[in-house]
């Protein structure tokens, strides 16, 4: 748990502090000295007597008692013993150790680190990292990196696994007029990791006082149901988070037993718990920066533009990515139209993109956009890209944008792209509190994404309990693998998941007393092998008493095969509904559409467990052949409702029943009447 002690500390001991500023125990102390930290500042130096000014202490055993916090920089083969008289004999709560060499370099390592972390705990203390850059909040500058940016309260929390992915963050940051206000730096994360930070500032969380904006950059989650816990509601009280996390491809390539298993990655599991608490997902640090940086202007973008612009090809290219994304620049035009175009340069064009063309003028820039603020009810929010060929000083013009922020209740929001023409103009529009979008892309791909961010996810949904004692009967607690086919179809319908009527045999006797029994056509599978398709071990389209035969003939003797399973040949669209469970995540449901294409087409929407009738909805309407199952050119579609409720079923099961690792239904076949499972797979693990 994080304390006040390390947060706000009343006294600081830098142990390896030294007057070297191009090592990180130097530099450290001085950007601790030069950015005004107003307590008690000791340094422990085995060799000076004096570093940067200050009078040094050979050993902490000369420390007074009640140090709040210390900042370690020395051999990691150092730390324990002078954590350990810290924390005992000192009396102190907090500890950075700045030191590398513990679990990252290996077994002996990770001993060292688990005995400091509980020497720490056992004395009531936090700690961060160790591997760490530092903390760097307004009450002192423990970081041994520059640049030290100007912290604000409407700045952003920056929480970084990594370092010096904090550092680009804030390099990049910085130029854009992005401000920070907390940084976290985790490192190893051996006490204290993403989700004890967001913990923290979820309990703490003042709207009127507090940043707004959480910017995450994740390695490693070790406790999703807290990350997810504290994340939404940090969202629910008025923040707004973004995250990369890396590290999404090792377990993609796993082996899987299903076909569902096979879709599931890390990637999928990480999109699905962002989605799940409200943070958006970014793949980059750039991405990571224009969803900060839009989260500054802090009014809802809308979903209708107005593109202000003296370049034409950026206008072009921001409005690909706006209507790609499902946005509208929407023509303008009308009298009001009319009128402003009597107000602009000959050859200017205002149907949206608005071109005022590269002779434009501040105020016909402010007549635009008064236009677009008060006559042009169509449009939802304006973005002006505008820059120097380096001809004439854009001053008056940012001048303008500035004063049209402020006072406009639509959003604006600025393409200021002549980072080395306009480079004085644009630090003078910066330094009165703007943020700049230089790449038109980037601003366009980053609306696109808050856009698509769904209030759904963040209410919690009920989850139906189906009768325990029947469950049990069928899921057997002792039953570890692969349930037959007679649980799989009993635990269909015992969920209400209609099922298609089956006859199984194992021998020609069996087969020649049930021909009678079957219709046609119909379908016979192979029962035995966990991959029927690939081994052969379906026929479609029996029409006949020897083509029954024929077909039990080649399939009992395929490896493996312990009897032949005959279904009626159903005709309908191909869909599946499947569960991958992703420890220590929980169950990732999948929706789309199925057969033996599935993992070729990929057509598919996953979510994470429970799923609420609003979110099994959306799983379905985001698949791309949405359209066909609504019905499409004059074919009938299927019944929506009931595949929604199908999946509502499946995650309601395995909420109630985690033990189910996997789980298929591929096919089922829907039409507008019905939706049948036909094949279906489960596994059991503990």
């Amino acid at each position: 748990m994080i304390n006040k002690e390390l947060i706000n500390p009343r006294s600081i001991v830098v142990v390896g502090g030294s007057d070297d500023v191009s090592k990180p125990g130097g530099r450290l102390l001085a950007n601790i000295i030069s950015n005004g930290f107003e307590g008690e500042l000791f340094v422990i130096n085995k060799k000076s007597s004096l570093v940067q000014g200050i009078k040094t202490l050979i050993s902490v055993e000369e420390l007074p008692i009640g140090i709040d916090l210390a900042i370690i920089v020395i051999p990691s083969m150092e730390c324990k013993e002078t954590i350990k008289v810290l924390a005992e004999n000192k009396s102190t709560k907090a500890f950075i150790i700045i030191s590398a060499g513990f679990s990252e370099s290996g077994v002996e390592g990770k001993k060292l680190e688990e005995e400091i972390v509980s020497i720490v705990k056992k004395n009531n203390g936090c700690l961060i990292g160790p591997n760490c850059i530092g903390l760097l909040n307004r009450n002192y500058a423990g970081v041994f990196t520059l640049p030290i940016p100007s912290l604000s309260t409407d700045g952003c929390d920056l929480i970084s696994s990594s370092g010096a992915t904090a550092v680009f963050l804030m390099e990049a940051g910085i130029p854009l007029g992005i401000r920070f206000c907390n940084v976290f730096s985790l490192g190893n994360c051996a006490m204290i990791g993403v989700e004890e930070v967001l913990e923290f500032m979820d309990k703490n969380f003042d709207p009127s006082k507090d940043p707004k904006t959480k910017l995450l950059y994740l390695e490693h989650i070790s406790n999703p149901k807290k990350f997810l816990k504290h994340a939404k509601s940090l969202v629910k009280k008025g923040a707004n988070i973004a995250a990369i996390k890396s590290g999404i491809t090792a377990a993609g390539s796993r082996a899987a037993a299903s076909h569902t298993g096979a879709l599931a990655s890390s990637d999928q599991v990480i999109r699905a718990l962002f989605r799940k608490a409200g943070i958006i997902y970014c793949s980059s640090r750039s991405e990571l920066l224009s969803i900060a940086s839009l989260f500054h202007y802090r009014k809802k973008p809308g979903k209708k533009f107005a593109i202000i612009s003296h370049a034409g090809g950026s206008a072009v290219m921001l409005t690909d990515a706006l209507e790609s994304g499902g946005l509208s620049v929407p023509e303008i035009k009308g009298k009001d139209a009319d009128k402003l175009l009597t107000y602009l340069n000959p050859g200017s064009s205002v149907s949206n993109p608005i071109d005022f063309l590269a002779t434009g003028t501040a105020e016909q820039l402010g007549i635009i956009i008064d236009y677009c603020e008060n006559k042009f009810d169509d449009i939802d929010a304006m973005i002006v890209v505008f820059g120097s060929p380096g001809l004439i000083n854009v001053k008056a013009v940012y001048d303008v944008l500035s004063v049209k922020l402020d006072i406009c209740k639509k959003p604006i929001y600025p393409v200021l792209p002549s980072l080395i023409n306009a480079q004085d103009e644009i630090k003078h529009f910066l330094n009165k509190g703007h943020i700049n979008f230089p790449f038109e892309i980037a601003l366009g791909n980053a609306i696109v994404a808050v856009d698509n961010q769904n209030t759904h996810y963040l209410h919690d949904c009920e989850t139906h309990c189906y009768e325990e004692k029947k469950l049990e009967r069928i899921l057997n607690p002792s039953t570890v693998g692969f349930l037959d086919n007679i649980s799989n179809t009993e635990l269909l319908e015992l969920i209400g998941i209609t099922t298609t009527n089956e006859i199984y045999v194992s021998n020609k006797q069996e087969l020649e007393i049930i021909q009678k029994n079957i219709g046609f056509p119909c379908v016979m599978k192979v029962v035995g092998p966990v991959h029927k398709t690939e081994t052969g071990g379906v026929i479609l389209n029996l029409n006949s008493k020897s083509q029954i035969v024929k077909a039990f003939d080649k399939l009992i003797s395929i490896e493996g095969a312990k009897s032949v399973q005959i279904q009626p040949m159903l005709q309908g669209y191909e869909l599946f509904i499947g569960v991958k469970r992703e420890d220590p995540y929980g169950h990732l449901i999948f929706c789309g559409f199925g057969g033996i294409y599935i993992e070729l087409i990929k057509d598919f929407s996953a979510e994470l467990a429970p799923i609420s009738e609003k979110i099994a909805r959306s799983m379905v309407e985001r698949l791309r052949g949405y359209p066909i199952l609504q019905g499409f050119r004059g074919k009938e579609g299927i019944d929506i409702e009931k595949f929604v409720s199908y999946i509502q079923k499946i995650s309601d099961l395995v909420c109630q029943y985690p033990q189910i690792s996997e789980l298929d239904i591929n096919p089922l076949i829907a039409t507008a009447e019905e939706i049948t499972a036909v094949d279906v797979r489960i596994r059991i693990e503990k």
